[in-house]
C-alpha cells in the first residue's frame, strides 16, 4: 500500500511555501504527495504582491478527483483563502475517516495578509470541525480562540479550549519559532487516555535567513509522520527535529542564497 497525503494549500511560484513546500517534505521523508490547489500566489522572497483564490467549484473537484482514485490516508490543509473556499473543502472531506492535519495559514511570513476575516471564521466553523491536528503559531491560535496568549500556561490553555469530547480536533502543536529568545518552545496539547496532555519541546532558536516555508513544512513533516503510522507525541517530536535539522542546514548554506529576501528552507539538504 503506498503511502498518500493530499495537500490542499496555497501555490508559492518561489518554491518555498504552501503546495511545493508540503511536496517537497513528503517527497524527502518517504510518502507520496498529491495536490490540490485553492490559491494561486504572485510573491518573491521580499513579499506577496497579489493572492487569486480559485474558484469553489474547482477546488472541489481536485479534492473529490484525487481522493476518488488514490488511496488517501492523511489530508494536510494549508492557506485556504476565502470562506467559500473553507466551507468546499470542508463539504470535500465530510466522508473522509483519515487524519486532517490543519495549517491555519493567516498571514505570510513577510507580513503579507493571505486570509481575509471571513475566512477566519469560517474556518472556524467548517474547517476545525474535520480537523484532527491543529498547527497555529501563536498569533494564529489567539485568532482561532479569541484569547490573549501572554504565558506558556495561557497558551496550553487557549489550545485546550479548542479541543471539544465530541469533535475530532484530538491534538494542536503550537510552534515557537514566532516568539523572542534564544531558546524555543515548542507545545503539543493532546488528549490523553482520561484528560488532556501537555507536551513540550525546547531548542535553540537558529538564525538564518533561509527559514521561508517553515510553517508549511512543520505541518506536512506531521502528516506525513502520522502517515507512516507514528503516533501523535512521536510525529510532533520528529517534526519538530526535521525543521531544526533543515533550518540548521539551510543556515550554513549562506551561499546558496535565493532571492533578496528570506529564503526558502533547503529541503534537499536534508
Amino acid at each position: 500500500m503506498t503511502h498518500t497525503v493530499l495537500s490542499i494549500a496555497g501555490s508559492d511560484p518561489t518554491g518555498g511555501a504552501g503546495i511545493q513546500a508540503d511536496l517537497k517534505t513528503m517527497t524527502v521523508l518517504g510518502v507520496y504527495g498529491a495536490a490540490a490547489v485553492t490559491c494561486v500566489t504572485v510573491q518573491n522572497s521580499k513579499g506577496v504582491r497579489r493572492v487569486s483564490p480559485l474558484s469553489p467549484e474547482l477546488v472541489t473537484e481536485q479534492i473529490e478527483s484525487v481522493l476518488a482514485d488514490h488511496h488517501v490516508q492523511v489530508v494536510k490543509i494549508g492557506m485556504i483563502g476565502t470562506g467559500e473556499v473553507a466551507r468546499a473543502v470542508s463539504n470535500s472531506l465530510r466522508n473522509f475517516k483519515g487524519e486532517v492535519v490543519c495549517d491555519p495559514v493567516f498571514v505570510a511570513s513577510t507580513g503579507d495578509k493571505l486570509t481575509d476575516n471571513h475566512a477566519v471564521a469560517e474556518i472556524i466553523t467548517h474547517l476545525i470541525p474535520r480537523t484532527t491536528v491543529l498547527t497555529p503559531n501563536v498569533a494564529e491560535l489567539e485568532q482561532l480562540s479569541g484569547r490573549r496568549i501572554k504565558t506558556e500556561e495561557g497558551l496550553a490553555g487557549a489550545a485546550a479550549g479548542l479541543m471539544h469530547p465530541a469533535g475530532r480536533l484530538r491534538g494542536v502543536a503550537v510552534t515557537g519559532g514566532d516568539g523572542s529568545g534564544a531558546i524555543l518552545t515548542d507545545l503539543l496539547v493532546h488528549a490523553g487516555t482520561t484528560s488532556l496532555q501537555v507536551e513540550t519541546v525546547t531548542h535553540p532558536r537558529r538564525e538564518t535567513d533561509n527559514s521561508h516555508g517553515t510553517g508549511c513544512t512543520f505541518s506536512s513533516a506531521l502528516a506525513t509522520y502520522l502517515c507512516l503510522g507514528h503516533d501523535l507525541v512521536t510525529a510532533f517530536q520528529k517534526s519538530i527535529d526535521f525543521v531544526d535539522d533543515l533550518l540548521r542546514n539551510s543556515a550554513t548554506a549562506a551561499i546558496i542564497k535565493h532571492g533578496g529576501g528570506k529564503g526558502p528552507l533547503l529541503h534537499h539538504r536534508s
